[in-house]
C-alpha cells in the first residue's frame, strides 16, 4: 500500500528536464551506461516512454544532458584572490572526484569531446593558461596536456575503483599488490620494487594533485616559441 502511495505521488509531480536528467544520472550511477534506456527510466520516473520523448530527444541527447549535469555540479567558481594555479587545481579536483563518483562521465567526456559538457571545462582551464602566461600559439598545447591528463588518471582512477570485489577493502587490496612489487625479481624490477612502499601508503587525490602540480610547473618553465 505503501509502495502504491509513493508511485501516486511520483506521477503526480511535474515532469520537466530537469527530473528527467537528474534520475538519468541516478540510473547510470546504479547500472551504467548499458543499462540506461528510456523503458529503464520511464519505470524510474513512473511515467511512459513517449512523456520523456516529449523533453529529450533521444539517448545521445540524454547522454550529453547527464554529464553535463555533473560537470556543472562539480565546477569551482573563479575566486577573486585565487592564482591561476589554485584555479587549476580545485578544477582538477572537482573533476576527478566527479569522475569518480559517477565513472561514466569519463567515457562520455572522451566519446563525445565537441559537445557541450566537454567546452566550459576546457574553456576555463584556458582561461587559467592565458593568465599564466603562455604565448597565444601554445594555447591550445598547455591546455591539452592538462585536458589529456585529467581526464587519463581520473577515469582510471575510477576504473580501478572498480576492479576488487565491492566487499574487498582498498587498503589490503593495494597492499597485496605493493607484496607483489616487492617480491618480484631485484635484477629486473630494481625500480619498482624499490617504490612497493609508496604504493602501498599513497593517496590517489594526493598523487593526483601532485601531477597537476608538475603539470602547470613545466607550463611556466616551458621555453614555448613566440612565433
Amino acid at each position: 500500500m505503501a509502495s502504491r502511495t509513493r508511485g501516486a505521488e511520483r506521477r503526480r509531480e511535474p515532469l520537466s528536464r530537469e527530473r528527467i536528467v537528474a534520475a538519468a544520472v541516478e540510473l547510470l550511477d546504479t547500472v551504467g551506461e548499458g543499462g540506461l534506456t528510456f523503458r529503464a527510466l520511464a519505470e524510474r520516473l513512473a511515467t511512459g516512454p513517449g512523456a520523456i520523448y516529449w523533453h529529450i530527444a533521444g539517448r545521445s541527447e540524454l547522454l550529453v544532458a547527464a554529464t553535463d549535469a555533473v560537470l556543472t555540479a562539480a565546477a569551482v567558481g573563479d575566486e577573486p584572490d585565487a592564482t591561476p594555479h589554485e584555479t587549476v587545481r580545485a578544477l582538477a579536483l572537482g573533476l576527478f572526484d566527479a569522475i569518480d563518483e559517477h565513472p561514466w562521465v569519463g567515457a562520455q567526456l572522451v566519446g563525445t569531446p565537441s559537445q557541450s559538457p566537454m567546452l566550459p571545462v576546457f574553456e576555463q582551464l584556458g582561461r587559467q593558461v592565458r593568465a599564466l602566461g603562455v604565448p597565444q600559439g601554445a594555447w591550445f598545447s598547455a591546455v591539452s596536456a592538462l585536458w589529456n591528463y585529467i581526464l587519463g588518471v581520473a577515469g582510471q582512477n575510477a576504473a580501478n575503483a572498480r576492479i576488487p570485489q565491492p566487499t574487498t577493502d582498498r587498503t589490503a587490496y593495494v597492499g597485496s599488490v605493493a607484496d607483489h612489487w616487492a617480491a618480484l625479481d631485484a635484477d629486473r624490477y630494481v625500480f619498482t620494487r624499490t617504490v612497493a612502499d609508496q604504493l602501498r601508503e599513497h593517496d590517489d587525490r594526493a598523487e593526483f594533485l601532485t601531477g597537476i602540480d608538475l603539470i602547470l610547473t613545466g607550463i611556466t618553465a616551458h621555453r614555448w616559441p613566440t612565433g
